[in-house]
């Protein structure tokens, strides 16, 4: 089974925000231990939630794509929850094939730094298909050849019929997404995966702004709460910060950024 290593996602999207202004035998990763029965164990390293850790290459290296895209702005946006902002996350400008190549790439790395056991990926309709296929594609380029599969908004009657495309449900399965927002996305893949007999093994998203909903808690916390599985992200808010105080041409938003995570940022985050 792969075994994956140690992250509220954007509740901004396309349509979200306003600017103001400014093949053959299903393969696995696995540590060589074996159970009783011959059967692979997987590789669980400890901390299933993230960590305060220095920002990795990786992490650094998505911020600055994102960037590049005009996925990460910085400058006076309104949320769709009416909050300004001083920074938007638009997950939908990766939208050519070098863009979707290199974001499956930067979730691949997330997943395999996350300490997430994973036997599949799961990307739940619409967003997450090619979320979810592009990390499949890159974790295949890095010698970990992993089944994927997603669910249609609306079961099919003929041909194969049902409601899930690909490979079967089996063992510990990572959701792919980009956001979670209300937590939606989650709740219905995960009723899918456990309908199949397996288990959702953590969830897998792009920017966590670990910002608070309309209580106390953002929508990553209570996910991990809810279904006991770990959220993990290519880079979190804590990234943001360190990367822009670190680009002198981005440090201007630093207070901006601070006072914003001030007033809406989640507790215990």
């Amino acid at each position: 089974a792969l075994a994956l290593r140690g992250a509220q996602a954007v509740d901004v999207e396309r349509d979200d925000a306003h600017r103001v202004s400014g093949g053959g035998r299903r393969a696995s990763v696995h540590d060589g231990r074996t159970r009783p029965g011959g059967a692979r164990e997987g590789l669980i390293l400890p901390g299933s939630r993230p960590i305060p850790r220095p920002m990795s290459d990786f992490r650094q290296a998505f911020l600055e794509f994102s960037v590049a895209r005009d996925v990460l702005r910085f400058g006076d946006f309104v949320t769709k929850a009416g909050r300004r902002t001083p920074y938007f996350f638009n997950a939908g400008l990766f939208n050519d094939g070098e863009s979707l190549k290199r974001l499956g790439e930067f979730y691949a790395q997330a997943l395999l730094a996350s300490g997430m056991g994973c036997d599949q990926l799961f990307g739940p309709a619409y967003k997450g298909i090619p979320l979810a296929s592009a990390t499949a594609i890159a974790l295949a380029g890095m010698g970990h050849n992993v089944p994927w599969s997603f669910n249609r908004k609306e079961a099919k009657d003929h041909g194969e019929g049902g409601n899930l495309v690909g490979a079967p449900l089996a063992g510990r399965v990572v959701i792919v997404d980009d956001v979670i927002s209300a937590g939606t996305s989650v709740r219905e893949s995960v009723d899918v995966i456990r309908a199949h007999g397996a288990h959702p093994s953590g969830v897998l998203i792009a920017l966590d702004r670990m910002e608070r909903g309309t209580g106390s808690t953002s929508a990553v916390q209570e996910v991990r709460a809810t279904y006991e599985i770990p959220v993990t992200a290519i880079a979190t808010l804590d990234d943001v910060m360190a990367f822009i105080a670190a680009r002198a041409d981005l440090a201007r938003w630093r207070d901006a950024v601070i006072a914003y995570r001030a007033q809406y940022g989640a507790a215990g985050d």
